[in-house]
């Protein structure tokens, strides 16, 4: 079946075989209901939660579409938020609106330049892309350090809390922030050409080169992205618990949306590449975090579940495996051969 064979079904099978589960255990898991004008669920939950993640994972389904790969994301998610809570609590006015807004606009110029300089040493200097941001991701976690003085900064900025933790329409502003982004970078990458340079650059760098695409700067912005998009869910994170950690902030957050994106069925390869499939993956990733509390297991035991629906969802779309269960598929009844006669020529 052309539907079996298409790159998003297995995703979506294990996204649903955990939404079933969740609401086999617990039969109010997808109900949703309204509370003082807001939204408020399981399903709301998952949705708001995955909305950092969804973020990084966008960002570094763009640098892995050009052959690359961003580990200082989480470090930068760090950073943000240290930058911004910092800055609002030694202002003299925290509470007011237009701190928030600077603190926001400085974390995220500051992340923006991040992405820059990641991408300036892949694409300008010629540096592995785990090599070049391993550096961040080793420096970043001490740059926080520094900028909080080596302790949880805390606010009560109301306006700063609406970023991850307020309503607007009846939705978390979080959702919609994440959905507005997403919807940007797919109109950017499929309506215009940067998807498809995008693409090329990671199927065949030189062969792009040759063909007049401008691959350094298509590797340049693609970093410069990743580093602004992790900075916005560095803010959500931080405006979630009015809290920066530089220790804790976005810990392993690079991990997990790099298996958003294998999971949604881009290769590590390069080339193509599938917001939709990233999309999922983050839901798959935050809905089987959420499982695992539900059922009340120790969230150590998290890594463990999460790599065996990694493994199920990857090897279901792995060419090999799929070409083996086509093959074993039962074949329609061939047409019957039609008997030739000898064409009679007349004398």
């Amino acid at each position: 079946m052309q539907l079996v064979r298409h790159r998003l079904f297995w995703p979506l099978v294990a996204l649903v075989a955990l939404l079933v589960a969740n609401t086999i255990n617990t039969p109010s898991f997808m109900s949703v209901r309204v509370q003082d004008g807001h939204l408020f669920g399981a399903l709301i939950d998952i949705m708001r939660n995955s909305a950092p993640l969804l973020l990084v994972a966008l960002g570094m389904t763009l640098v892995i579409a050009t052959r690359g790969i961003d580990l200082s994301v989480g470090a930068v998610v760090a950073i943000s938020g240290a930058v911004a809570l910092s800055f609002i609590g030694s202002s003299p006015n925290p509470e007011a609106l237009s701190t928030v807004l600077v603190a926001v606009g400085i974390a995220l110029a500051l992340c923006f330049v991040l992405g820059v300089w990641n991408g300036f040493l892949v694409s300008v200097l010629g540096i592995q892309p785990i090599i070049a941001t391993l550096v961040l991701m080793t420096a970043g976690r001490g740059i926080a350090m520094l900028i909080t003085e080596g302790q949880i900064t805390t606010i009560t900025s109301p306006a700063y809390r609406v970023i991850g933790s307020g309503f607007w329409l009846g939705l978390p502003v979080s959702i919609l922030i994440a959905g507005g982004i997403f919807a940007l970078v797919a109109v950017l990458t499929r309506r215009t050409a940067l998807g498809m340079l995008i693409e090329a650059v990671g199927i065949n760098p030189e062969a792009s080169r040759l063909a007049g695409v401008q691959s350094r700067s298509i590797v340049w912005t693609v970093y410069a992205m990743t580093g602004l998009f992790a900075g916005i869910a560095g803010l959500m994170i931080s405006s979630n618990v009015m809290a920066a950690d530089a220790n804790n902030a976005g810990l392993f957050i690079e991990l997990d949306a790099i298996l958003a994106v294998v999971i949604g069925g881009t290769s590590l390869a390069g080339g193509k590449f599938s917001l939709g499939g990233t999309l999922i993956g983050a839901f798959i990733i935050q809905t089987l975090t959420l499982t695992v509390t539900i059922l009340g297991i120790s969230p150590s035991v998290t890594p463990l579940f999460k790599a065996i629906v990694v493994i199920a969802v990857v090897l279901m779309q792995a060419p090999v495996v799929r070409r083996t269960m086509a093959s074993r598929r039962p074949q329609g009844p061939r047409p019957a051969a039609v008997e030739s006669k000898p064409v009679e020529v007349a004398a």
